[in-house]
């Protein structure tokens, strides 16, 4: 029984070095430049609800999934909040591969850690997406997995989630951004990993005044918050808007591709890491829910 499951950890980690092919090489990824993304394919109306004040500037860092949904979020950001946005995901990361005093260890350069990228940008908020690296594949993790040692594990993922959110409150200063931690959809290989995941952010952002997104509840099943599904029903604007119900005949929107249960693009992968360039429903959810997040703290 333990093979099939050892086995899909391994495949998890594979894809999930990147928005890629597979064999690619994890310590590899192609970074996305920090800077403002640019226009996608994916078209959707503002969400509702009063535009803040003032324009926000938003940071968004994280692993394959960030990478896959940049684009998509930035203009979500820009239409709804005219927000000033700016994308710095890195495949295959973790939470220590953004923490300043990794370099050499890790998968983010020193100039695209997050306390720099803070002092540079001067962000309101920032962005968090993370899977949870459980594989070993980030040097800085220093082999601690989730398969081998569950308790290790979570214990160094909530020391790193303290540590990340201490150095972005030190580089912000007196103009402290705030923390908007994205919680993950359903993983069908470690169900219950995701979860006390996602329980790690929700105590790390309450404990230090930061936010939650729950993304991950907008590509689970109503009544199954941690049950994994390849499509859902449509919704409405899904019905709306062509391409988006992927399965009209059946009122249903698939979220993954049928050789990738792990990421929401459904566009082929490829070797290097890049933003999806078709239209993904899945993508599109996680982003409309940050975005949310973000128009009702910035109010």
């Amino acid at each position: 029984m333990r093979k099939p499951w050892v086995v899909g950890v391994l495949l998890a980690g594979m894809l999930l070095g990147g928005c890629g092919d597979p064999a690619s090489a994890p310590e590899e990824p192609v970074p996305a430049a920090p800077r403002a993304s640019t226009t996608t394919h994916q078209r959707a109306p503002a969400s509702a609800g009063p535009q803040p004040r003032k324009a926000p500037t938003v940071l968004y860092l994280g692993d394959s999934l960030a990478m896959e949904g940049q684009k998509v979020l930035g203009q979500e950001l820009r239409r709804d909040l005219r927000a000033k946005y700016t994308g710095a995901p890195y495949s295959g990361t973790t939470l220590c591969d953004y923490l300043e005093g990794t370099a050499e260890r890790s998968l983010v350069p020193a100039s695209d850690k997050a306390a720099a990228l803070v002092r540079r940008l001067r962000p309101d908020f920032v962005v968090l997406q993370f899977w949870g690296n459980s594989w070993g594949y980030t040097p800085c993790m220093d082999g601690i997995t989730y398969d081998k040692s569950p308790a290790r594990y979570f214990s160094r993922y909530a020391a790193d989630a303290l540590r990340l959110t201490e150095q972005i409150a030190a580089a912000g200063g007196g103009d402290r951004p705030r923390i908007v931690w994205v919680s993950q959809g359903p993983d069908p290989i470690t169900p219950d990993r995701v979860r006390r995941v996602n329980a790690l952010y929700a105590k790390r952002a309450a404990a230090s005044g930061d936010l939650v997104a729950d993304a991950g509840k907008a590509v689970s099943p109503a009544g199954g918050r941690y049950t994994w599904t390849r499509s859902l029903p449509c919704t409405a604007y899904e019905r709306a808007h062509r391409g988006l119900c992927t399965q009209p005949g059946r009122d249903r929107t698939a979220l993954h591709r049928d050789d990738d249960y792990l990421h929401f693009c459904l566009a082929p992968t490829t070797s290097r890491p890049k933003p999806c360039p078709v239209r993904s429903p899945g993508i599109l959810r996680l982003a409309r829910e940050v975005t949310k997040t973000i128009r009702q703290a910035a109010r």
